[in-house]
């Protein structure tokens, strides 16, 4: 296996690195928390700009046709400046979904305008009963001519309450629990009886809660067959995140061999204690262990058994998140009590990384997944 970057992946790396150096300070980073959005339009149009929102997107559609290692060496960079901005919402999760799901003619609607930064997709899947159970659907979708009426509720939708157009799934055939029956939809966040209640997460990024009471929506791609499409866009969606939390303990690291060379206590400094240093020894260990799991949900994302997809991806889910976690505690840990304040860093990074263990099956409901698989 080839390990080494393109001439193309390393010019996309450090573009994204000098703009986010540039750009994304901590404290700017600060303020964006405060505003009503919680992210920069400003930068979502650089990023357009630059390509990166359509660096998973095809040629054809306007984008760059690049594929999973690219969008994982972007979130990386994103992880280590806890970027706010909808690029895992609309790009990676609602670009998925349309680019797998879609016909010709809404891909080249949705795709172009989602490149130019033009569209802000969401992904609306979840429900409050569902518990990361992908076949938990209770709205439901009823024919109205050519088009469908949809009723229902999604819960935490993230970024949806910036975006522009959302892909809600439905039933429209079969139980609550059943695989068959669950279609996508296309809704225009406009739409009558779509109702959306925005928040911020733990880590201050954004949600929403989503409420459809006779909503109009457009089929997106066949129906009553959308599961395998929606477990490909969780796949993609676990993979992102891995990234970023490769980039997040990539800074955390830093940030904690730092501290360690720099905070003085009894004349030296703290580093020079030899407990530490094998903490922060067993912190790289785990890392590195976390990043070989990162590529492989990348490597994993477009492999066509879908089995083999599914359980090397929940693997990587697995691995990232104890290694997250591990890290992120005992970087909090190592810095005392500043780790946790919200004038420093560390305890940003640390939430963010939390909040990302719980998105699409936490460490407990992956290691389910493959217990069961054993048994």
């Amino acid at each position: 296996m080839d390990f080494d970057l393109t001439d193309d992946q390393r010019l996309l790396t450090d573009s994204v690195t000098r703009l986010l150096a540039d750009q994304y300070g901590f404290e700017q980073r600060k303020s964006l928390l405060k505003t009503p959005m919680g992210w920069s339009e400003r930068l979502w149009s650089q990023y357009a700009e630059l390509g990166l929102l359509g660096l998973p997107v095809p040629e054809e559609y306007g984008g760059f046709g690049g594929g999973p290692v690219d969008v994982m060496l972007l979130m990386q960079a994103f992880g280590r400046h806890l970027v706010l901005e909808p690029y895992l919402a609309s790009v990676v999760l609602g670009g998925t979904a349309v680019r797998l799901a879609g016909d010709d003619a809404q891909r080249e609607e949705i795709l172009s305008g989602l490149a130019a930064g033009e569209t802000k997709l969401a992904f609306a899947h979840g429900e409050r009963q569902s518990r990361y159970d992908l076949t938990d659907v209770l709205t439901t979708a009823t024919p109205d001519g050519g088009a469908y009426r949809l009723e229902g509720a999604k819960s935490v939708v993230l970024h949806g309450d910036c975006a522009d157009r959302l892909v809600v799934s439905a039933r429209t055939a079969g139980g609550r629990d059943e695989a068959e029956g669950i279609s996508l939809f296309l809704v225009d966040a406009e739409a009558p009886g779509l109702a959306r209640r925005g928040y911020a997460l733990r880590d201050g990024t954004r949600a929403a809660e989503l409420s459809l009471s006779n909503v109009p929506a457009t089929l997106l791609g066949e129906r009553d067959a959308a599961l395998p499409v929606i477990e490909r866009v969780v796949e993609a969606g676990i993979a992102a995140t891995a990234a970023e939390v490769i980039g997040a303990m990539e800074a955390m690291q830093a940030m904690t061999l730092d501290y360690l060379k720099t905070r003085q206590q009894f004349g030296r400094p703290i580093g020079d204690n030899q407990a530490l240093q094998h903490r922060a020894a067993e912190m790289l260990v785990a890392m590195e262990q976390g990043r070989s799991m990162a590529m492989l949900a990348a490597m994993m994302v477009e492999e066509p058994d879908a089995g083999e997809r599914a359980r090397n991806i929940a693997r990587a889910k697995v691995g990232v998140g104890q290694a997250g976690r591990f890290v992120s505690q005992n970087a909090v840990q190592l810095h005392g009590g500043i780790g946790m304040t919200e004038e420093y860093a560390i305890g940003h990074f640390f939430r963010r990384v939390m909040v990302i263990e719980h998105l699409f099956g936490d460490t407990a409901y992956h290691l389910d997944r493959l217990a069961d698989e054993v048994e």
